[in-house]
C-alpha cells in the first residue's frame, strides 16, 4: 500500500513538474506574441527617431536601452516566478538588480553634467508622449501575459498580475525607447517608471479578478 501511494505521488509531482513547464513555455509565447503586436503598432503608429544611427553611437541611447532590456528580462522573470502555487512575495526581490542599475545610472548623470542642466534633462521634451505612448504599447503585451498566468495557478493573483503589467510596460518602453529623443537618465527613470505605473496597476486588478483559483 505504501509502494501504491508513492508511485501515485511520483505521477502527480511529475504531472504537476510538465505543467509547470507548459504554463513557462506559454509566458514565453504570450510575451512574444504580444510584443509583436506592438512593434508592429509601433512600426505603423510612431516609427524610430530621425536620428537613431547617431543617437545608437551614444553612451546616453545605449545605457536607455540596457536599462530598459534589463527591467523586461527581471520583471518576466518574476512574472514566471509567480506563476508557480508555491510563489512567495519575496520573489519582487529579483527585481533589486534593476534598482542598483537605475540608482548608478542617475549617478553617473548627475556625475558627469553641470548641475544645472539637471532640471532640463529631468524634464526633457516628451514627458507627455512617454507617458501615453508606453502604455498604448503596453496593452497587447499585458492582456497576452495575463491570458497565459491563466494557465499556472499563481499563488497570488494581484501581485502576478502586477509581475505581468511590470514586464508588458517594459516591453512597450523599450520599444518606444527608439522613438524618444531624450535619452538622458534623469529623464528615463523618472518618466519611464511613471507611465509603468498604470499598467502595473491594470495588471493587478485585473489579475486579482482573472487569476483567482
Amino acid at each position: 500500500m505504501k509502494t501504491e501511494r508513492l508511485i501515485e505521488a511520483l505521477v502527480a509531482d511529475h504531472a504537476a513538474h510538465r505543467g509547470g513547464k507548459l504554463a513557462q513555455w506559454r509566458l514565453g509565447a504570450a510575451l512574444a506574441l504580444g510584443g509583436l503586436a506592438s512593434l508592429v503598432l509601433f512600426v505603423i503608429a510612431f516609427g524610430a527617431r530621425d536620428d537613431i544611427a547617431a543617437a545608437l553611437a551614444t553612451w546616453r541611447f545605449d545605457l536607455k536601452v540596457g536599462l530598459v532590456l534589463l527591467a523586461l528580462v527581471l520583471a518576466f522573470s518574476l512574472c514566471r516566478a509567480l506563476a508557480r502555487p508555491t510563489a512567495s512575495a519575496r520573489a519582487v526581490r529579483l527585481l533589486w538588480p534593476l534598482a542598483a542599475a537605475t540608482g548608478a545610472a542617475v549617478a553617473l548623470e548627475l556625475a558627469t553634467t553641470p548641475s544645472g542642466s539637471w532640471a532640463a534633462r529631468l524634464v526633457g521634451s516628451n514627458s507627455v508622449v512617454c507617458l501615453t505612448v508606453v502604455p498604448i504599447l503596453s496593452f497587447a503585451p499585458l492582456a497576452a501575459l495575463l491570458a497565459a498566468l491563466r494557465a499556472g495557478a499563481p499563488a497570488s493573483p494581484a501581485l502576478a498580475g502586477g509581475a505581468a503589467g511590470l514586464a508588458a510596460a517594459a516591453t512597450g518602453a523599450l520599444l518606444y525607447a527608439f522613438h524618444c529623443a531624450d535619452d538622458s537618465p534623469l529623464f528615463v527613470v523618472t518618466w519611464y517608471s511613471l507611465a509603468a505605473i498604470p499598467v502595473i496597476g491594470l495588471g493587478a486588478l485585473v489579475g486579482h479578478r482573472l487569476l483567482r483559483w
